[in-house]
């Protein structure tokens, strides 16, 4: 049975830092590319941030260049998104994804909630 767990999503002010973390287990995880998007009420799911299975990170959005930080841990399979300086506009439900280059996602995790707020 494929679980991607995501963990790590609290409520944070603004200027503050998370790490989620995403826990995969049932997959091959090295073979995969991993990632996490976002959704954030009323809005459309967004990619946020993919790194390939050789390591390679790439950010889709630019609002969250140089503050996140997608890393992956094949020997836990586990993949990391690190946030810094968060804004309200970060304020989103998580989800990481295992998939393949091109946003083929395979599978979904259940999503962790952020909130930025004071």
């Amino acid at each position: 049975q494929v679980q991607l767990v995501e963990s790590g999503g609290a409520l944070v002010q603004p200027g503050g830092s998370l790490r989620l973390s995403c826990a995969a287990s049932g997959i091959s995880f090295s073979i995969y590319a991993m990632g996490w998007y976002r959704q954030a009420p009323g809005k459309q799911r967004e990619l946020v941030a993919t790194i390939t299975s050789g390591g390679s990170a790439m950010y889709a959005d630019s609002s969250v260049k140089g503050r996140f930080t997608i890393s992956r841990d094949n020997a836990k399979n586990t993949v990391y998104l690190q946030m810094n300086s968060l804004k309200p506009e970060d304020t989103a439900v998580y989800y990481c994804y295992a998939g393949y280059a091109g946003r083929v996602v395979v599978y979904w995790g259940q999503g962790t909630q952020v909130t930025v707020s004071s």
